[in-house]
């Protein structure tokens, strides 16, 4: 089956970059570019590695079939005549009255001419499985583009809420409303807080800027029903994970994450495991869920949590492991959605690799019989 692809060094006419606008996590860049015959977006990760595409419109008259010497020549396909909207052509795009909308996810993009949806590429759309994004000017499914008015409805929500969203986030009083609600919930869980450290995964994205999404940490000392502490990431939780819609129907229960750890350690030391796990699914595009194994980055030695370790098992449900009654966190909730807090766990290297090959419930229950604590000491 034919691909979506872009112009090569080949072409007689270099396509025109009409857009190149990189996500606000930094870990998807939408390009749309036209070489006077045709407009295609491309959504590329960090690496430049095309993962979508999608035609967008013709600006010459159709062929009645594929333009196969177009394909040969690696350049963005036509539209045959009998599947887009403009058998004629349409227009070239003008770049100003295009604007591109990120979904809250940064797993996927709009693109709007005049305020209108013009392309979609969902974090589902796919070169690899020929999968490609929504187009509006497509009448029918293709390898180049489905027909973005079958699902328009379901988009235009998506698209009026990621909007919505990065307007709350641009609202300087909005991380400092959501900052307290969060501290609030804490507070009536685990008691007064102690130390708080700002902008957690600072560096990790590359750079020194402060990084989106933007998250701390607050430390919950021991008290009189307990003698460990609490660290609880603040932030993970005011937007949604990448990638859970395309493994789960009801993305809601999901979506959101806030991460903790139990410790005896000092805080300030177990609290620099948070750097490397705050961005983690936005910087890798990926989702936390119940269960997940995640390898420590870095050499064992600067395991935050001992030299022993390789990595992290995460736990909704401490007391599926040895030790004292886990604090029950529930009750908290953003943009309707529920918050899970994913309680961490340190593992052996060889502990990892028995989860990957037999799956985490098995690792649970291995660690449970050897009396393995959820409280790190």
């Amino acid at each position: 089956m034919p691909v979506l692809r872009r112009g090569s060094p080949s072409s007689q006419v270099a396509p025109k970059v009409l857009l190149n606008v990189t996500s606000p996590y930094r870990s998807r860049r939408l390009v749309v570019e036209s070489d006077g015959v045709t407009t295609a977006a491309y959504l590329r990760d960090a690496r430049d590695t095309v993962l979508g595409a999608v035609w967008i419109a013709n600006h010459r008259s159709a062929l009645p079939g594929l333009d196969l010497a177009r394909l040969n020549a690696g350049l963005a396909p036509t539209m045959p005549v009998t599947r887009t909207k403009h058998p004629q052509g349409r227009p070239p795009l003008d770049p100003k009255t295009l604007e591109v909308v990120w979904f809250e996810e940064g797993d996927g993009v709009a693109v709007l001419e005049s305020g209108e949806p013009l392309c979609v590429l969902p974090c589902w759309s796919d070169m690899a499985r020929g999968i490609p994004g929504y187009s509006r000017d497509a009448t029918a499914q293709t390898p180049f583009a489905f027909p973005l008015d079958e699902d328009l409805e379901e988009f235009e929500q998506r698209i009026r809420q990621s909007r919505e969203y990065w307007g709350w986030r641009a609202d300087q009083a909005a991380w400092g409303g959501f900052q307290q609600s969060a501290l609030g919930h804490l507070l009536g869980r685990l008691g007064p807080g102690g130390y708080y450290w700002h902008d957690v995964g600072r560096g990790f994205d590359g750079g020194d800027a402060a990084p989106v999404p933007v998250v701390g940490v607050s430390e919950r000392p021991p008290r009189g029903d307990r003698d460990f502490t609490v660290l609880s990431t603040i932030g993970m939780s005011c937007q949604r994970m990448p990638t859970v819609e395309l493994y789960e129907d009801d993305v809601s229960p999901h979506a959101r994450v806030e991460l903790a750890v139990a410790v005896r350690l000092p805080s300030q030391r177990a609290g620099s495991i948070f750097p490397w796990l705050a961005q983690y699914p936005w910087r890798s595009v990926t989702w936390f869920a119940p269960g997940d194994v995640v390898q420590w980055y870095h050499e064992p030695r600067t395991f935050p949590l001992g030299s022993d370790w390789a990595g992290v098992l995460l736990l909704d449900e401490p007391g599926r492991l040895a030790g004292p009654l886990g604090p029950d966190l529930t009750g908290f909730t953003v943009g309707g959605d529920p918050v899970r807090w994913l309680w961490l766990v340190p593992i052996t290297d060889e502990e990892r690799r028995y989860a990957k090959a037999e799956g985490s419930d098995a690792l649970i229950r291995r660690l449970a019989r050897q009396g393995r604590e959820w409280v790190v000491s």
